[in-house]
């Protein structure tokens, strides 16, 4: 263990279950010395997460949704008394399987609302939450894809939901660096999560992924993870306002 986390605490918001990339997060996290909380949806969720919670040496786990401002004004408060945040992960984002199953044009206007405000001003809210409560400074960073930025097949209003959620990391980071606050995005390729299973013809996404990128494979969650503790650690202290590809390479690869 190298300890790059040590004497850091961290909040990870989005962590469902064990195959999310946010519980490869909270694990490098522990792997590091964080001490970390974690939040879950709803009492659907409380077992699981409780589960998860045990695993990773969390010391709590808090009832959050982020489209309600009470729960948000709750995180805040019950943070407060724990001594300050370090690095809070924002792994949330959803969509409409519909609208995710039919081409973009047909995207209803509940569903591309809901998007939006799930998977892109979730960040601004959570950043008010929490900013806070990070008064040394810290990392904040979300979770994107390359949908954001290229036309992916299926992906439809998760990637212009993504394409907002990085606009929001850049202006973020202008309005928070004057409190040594560093705002940014992993990009992380394809990976087989419950979420991703909304996507229509995910599996075809990935043979297509791990044929053309440079690495030749596709994205390991622990990958995505690291770059993470990179973030969160005074390793990353310059890095601010960056969406960082963790996708083999992909990303650069025409046709």
């Amino acid at each position: 263990m190298s300890n790059l986390l040590q004497g850091k605490t961290a909040l990870i918001l989005g962590l469902a279950n064990r195959w999310s990339i946010a519980y490869a997060i909270a694990e490098a996290f522990h792997r590091e010395g964080a001490r970390l909380f974690l939040t879950f949806q709803g009492e659907r969720q409380r077992l699981t997460v409780e589960d998860l919670q045990k695993a990773l040496g969390a010391e709590m786990i808090i009832n959050c949704d982020v489209t309600v401002e009470d729960d948000l004004a709750r995180l805040t408060e019950t943070l407060s008394g724990q001594g300050g945040l370090d690095a809070v992960v924002h792994s949330i984002a959803f969509a409409n399987r519909d609208d995710l199953s039919r081409s973009y044009l047909e995207t209803s206007r509940a569903g591309y609302l809901l998007a939006q405000e799930v998977s892109a001003y979730s960040l601004v809210a959570v950043a008010r939450a929490t900013v806070p409560l990070m008064t040394n400074g810290g990392s904040l960073m979300t979770l994107s894809y390359l949908g954001a930025v290229r036309v992916v097949q299926n992906y439809n209003v998760m990637g212009v939901a993504k394409a907002a959620l990085e606009a929001s990391v850049r202006y973020l980071a202008a309005d928070l660096g004057p409190k040594n606050i560093r705002v940014n995005a992993i990009s992380a390729g394809p990976i087989k999560t419950a979420s991703a299973r909304g996507v229509k013809d995910f599996s075809k996404m990935l043979d297509g992924f791990a044929a053309k990128a440079p690495l030749g494979r596709n994205t390991d969650p622990a990958e995505v993870a690291d770059t993470a503790v990179f973030l969160a650690s005074d390793l990353g202290r310059g890095v601010t306002a960056n969406v960082i590809y963790v996708d083999g390479g992909f990303q650069a690869m025409a046709l």
